[in-house]
């Protein structure tokens, strides 16, 4: 009898785990049917968004593109929604932006800025500005690179007439030859800096007619291609008509004929001084000048000269202030090439062989001192 009731008890012992077992399978069960649903509703949005994608697809894709999707099976996308993020600018402190501004530094960038948002391109009414933000950096630039002699040559600003930015584009560009005279010389790739040779035997001249000196120290360098080329400083004539002399040789120094032109261009200007134009030959290293009245126009030695080679790097320092044009080879000073010098004058540069080039630009005046070629 007690063996009966002791195997009573353990029967009953396992049918109770037997019994939690099988709860605890039931709930396994429908732990795994509410996941199963879950995914089965994740999948079905997934198989949602990839349909819009599909129907939102940009027109460009072309259409075998998405008949081909169409028959495999696409992987679901997951896309970045784009937030748009807004600035008020007016919150925000105008110099901490016009300084931040003030590092794109060139016109062109600054021009695009402006294009951008109107909050740099137009009139600023919360502000004490009389001109735009990027008004305001391009005149900061302009004046932290421009010196008192380059100041004179540049516009001045006017309402309706001259722009800062226009000013600012201005002074990137004083020492381009944006005036051709001669039917045998060009610019290539639209680079107003250089100009080449167009025939042999054949004389003719670049002018940096926009960049008038007027008064100060001006320094230009001018990279040589070539033999029989010449560079110098000639009058201001904004006057002559470059199409009257497409067809022949041109010369400030020494083609008479054309003197009568360039002294009906006169004007009160020119003052008293008699040097209309003076240059430098690379050929022997002589200078030449010319008052376009008595004719005179010889080569002559001057101290101190050297011819120049091929690929050599001229400068010329034309001082308003004590009325000389200085000359230098390769950053090393030869010496003062012609005084006398008084009133306005633009910088040149002649080319008459195929094969010449000149290119002109800005640099510092070099520090050396005077010395003898290695």
């Amino acid at each position: 009898m007690a063996d009966d009731n002791g195997a009573k008890r353990l029967e009953t012992t396992q049918d109770g785990d037997a019994i939690a077992e099988v709860a605890e399978l039931r709930d396994t069960v429908a732990e795994l049917r509410r996941r199963l649903a879950e995914l089965e509703s994740e999948i079905e949005k997934l198989r949602s968004d990839n349909a819009q994608l599909r129907r939102s697809r940009p027109p460009e894709v072309p259409e075998g593109v998405r008949q081909l999707e169409g028959n495999h099976e696409v992987l679901p996308a997951v896309v970045e929604v784009a937030v748009t993020v807004t600035v008020d600018l007016s919150r925000l402190d105008t110099g901490l932006i016009t300084h931040i501004t003030s590092f794109l530094g060139t016109s062109r960038e600054l021009l695009n800025l402006a294009l951008t948002c109107k909050s740099f391109g137009w009139l600023q009414p919360m502000s004490t500005l009389n001109w735009s933000l990027v008004e305001e950096v391009a005149r900061r630039v302009v004046y932290s690179r421009a010196t008192d002699a380059e100041m004179c040559c540049l516009p001045h600003y006017a309402i309706g007439t001259a722009t800062w930015l226009a000013i600012l584009h201005r002074h990137e560009h004083l020492l381009d030859f944006d005036v051709l005279l001669g039917g045998f010389i060009e610019h290539r790739n639209g680079d107003k800096t250089t100009v080449y040779s167009a025939r042999d035997e054949d004389y003719s001249v670049a002018v940096s007619s926009g960049y008038v000196m007027t008064s100060g120290v001006h320094y230009a360098e001018f990279q040589i291609t070539g033999s029989l080329t010449f560079i110098g400083i000639v009058r201001p004539m904004p006057g002559l008509d470059a199409s009257d002399y497409q067809e022949e040789d041109f010369g400030f120094v020494g083609i008479s004929r054309f003197y009568p032109d360039f002294l009906a261009q006169r004007s009160d200007e020119w003052g008293d001084g008699n040097v209309h134009a003076c240059e430098y030959n690379f050929l022997d290293g002589q200078k030449s000048w010319t008052n376009w009245e008595t004719g005179h126009s010889e080569w002559e030695d001057w101290e101190e000269m050297e011819d120049f080679e091929s690929c050599d790097t001229m400068g010329m320092l034309l001082n308003l202030d004590e009325g000389t044009l200085t000359v230098y080879k390769n950053n090393r000073r030869l010496g003062v090439m012609k005084d006398g010098l008084s009133g306005p004058y633009c910088w040149y540069a002649g080319v008459c062989q195929d094969g010449d080039k000149v290119a002109i630009s800005k640099a510092r005046i070099p520090t050396t001192a005077p010395s003898s070629p290695n």
